[in-house]
């Protein structure tokens, strides 16, 4: 799971004066449950109507496999609130050594 990877590595994070957020379409209990379950360090916040899903890509098309789950995307957002990359996961056990190497990269 790629909340896990995130969890492992939240101290270099820290370091970096880096704020992990994830954001998923559930409610703001079931991601309670779900990062008390997984010991997640991190804020997870609720997108029940979607639209910051619409406005950041993640949002699936009724005809697209699995509609009502996110699509996985990341996006590296710098103090000033500048996107400075946007990521399509697809390697979810390598995905945060990568957005540590490009944070690193940005400094």
């Amino acid at each position: 799971m790629e909340g896990q990877g995130f969890r492992d590595r939240a101290p270099e994070f820290e370091e970096m004066e880096a704020e992990i957020l994830g954001i998923s379409f559930d409610t703001p209990e079931a991601n309670d449950r779900f990062a008390e379950k997984f010991l997640l360090p991190f804020r997870l916040l609720s997108d029940p109507d979607r639209s910051v899903g619409e406005r950041y890509e993640t949002k699936r098309h009724r005809d697209e496999k699995y509609p009502e789950s996110p699509k996985r995307r990341t996006y590296l957002i710098d103090p000033h609130g500048i996107i400075r990359k946007a990521y399509r996961v697809t390697d979810v056990d390598s995905h945060p050594v990568e957005v540590l190497e490009d944070l690193r990269a940005l400094r």
